[in-house]
């Protein structure tokens, strides 16, 4: 009788911690938390963009001018230099440094490439609408690439494999290595640096993905409003908002970023984001404990405990997802024909 008792708490324990966790997978889902979807046709059907479908040709192309250095004036930086794979996505640096070391003149940071594609608008202050668009500015920023449209043209056009692979993809047009079309395979690349997380595995239904802690972290990001903001299957991305709203940012004084026409900033993403510091739009916060506090403070008007810190960066940590393998590029040779590199 006792064991059969012991067998009853058991089942009983683990259907109470089961409906606890349903319950709390459902307040997720109603203050908007969203999982990067299982299924590989529904997350495909989220991610592409009907404008530029992906295709494995696109992929390939895009990867590999993702990696190239010649889309820069000198041929030294790639998109990878400030959004490296290898590093969450980043560059790790508090402000984005391009051609001839020039820190960006308003002292931002790099926002991580991966889960990009969930942004609803691509840089901090949301100028471009797309991971297509977003792509071709950094190439000819000044202070990033400093790449002239047409030079960068020119570079891919002297390389016969790039104008194959552009022939290819784009059969009806004459001319097909634009700028626009680079932009666009590009894009479709970034379109795929998605990282699920134990958080998605929570939210399909594996309640032990989280531990008792990751689970506390989560209710109290929800109960004191971190997910008014930071919801949408990126947790974050999906709006822009003022920065600050309640109360004077500390390091607001670091560079001269107010957001755009309207003060708006969009909200950044917050999968991966224990692996991403420094924080903020410049990069003027290395610790993540620092920086939830801030946002308690500047965003919501309160001011978080030593324990609700900690038990939202333990949720917060959940968010660390499984980084796509991308093997790096051999790209085609440059040929005579090549423009040659430019340092001034």
């Amino acid at each position: 009788m006792k064991l059969l008792n012991s067998a009853a708490l058991i089942l009983l324990g683990l259907s109470v911690n089961a409906v606890a966790a349903e319950d709390l997978v459902k307040k997720a889902s109603d203050a908007g938390l969203k999982p990067i979807p299982e299924n590989h046709a529904e997350l495909f059907k989220l991610i592409d963009n009907p404008n530029n479908p992906i295709t494995r040709e696109k992929l390939e192309l895009g990867k590999k001018l993702y990696f190239d250095p010649r889309l820069s004036k000198s041929s030294l930086i790639s998109c990878n230099t400030c959004h490296n794979l290898a590093l969450g996505g980043i560059d790790g640096i508090s402000t984005a440094i391009g051609h001839k070391w020039e820190h960006n003149p308003h002292h931002l940071n790099s926002p991580t490439v991966y889960n990009s594609v969930f942004n609803i608008k691509q840089f901090w202050d949301g100028r471009s609408p797309d991971l297509e668009a977003q792509a071709t500015g950094p190439i000819e920023a000044g202070p990033e690439m400093a790449m002239p449209a047409g030079l960068a043209v020119e570079r891919i056009s002297s390389i016969p494999e790039y104008v194959n692979n552009f022939r290819r993809i784009f059969p009806g047009q004459e001319n097909p290595v634009t700028l626009e079309n680079i932009g666009k395979m590009i894009g479709a690349f970034e379109r795929m640096l998605v990282t699920p997380s134990r958080f998605d595995d929570f939210m399909h239904g594996d309640h032990a993905a989280l531990n008792a802690k990751e689970k506390e972290g989560l209710t109290t990001f929800i109960d004191k409003g971190c997910s008014a903001c930071h919801n949408g299957v990126g947790i974050g991305g999906g709006s822009m908002q003022a920065f600050p709203a309640v109360k004077p940012y500390k390091y607001a004084s670091l560079g001269d970023f107010k957001g755009d026409a309207k003060g708006m900033v969009k909200v950044p993403l917050l999968r991966n984001i224990a692996e991403t510091a420094p924080y903020f739009h410049n990069g003027a916060v290395w610790d993540l404990d620092e920086a939830v506090k801030i946002m308690g403070e500047t965003q919501l008007g309160v001011t978080l405990t030593g324990q609700e810190t900690n038990s939202i960066i333990a949720f917060l940590n959940s968010l660390t997802g499984k980084k796509p393998e991308v093997h790096y590029p051999l790209l085609p040779a440059s040929t005579a024909k090549t423009p040659k590199p430019q340092a001034d």
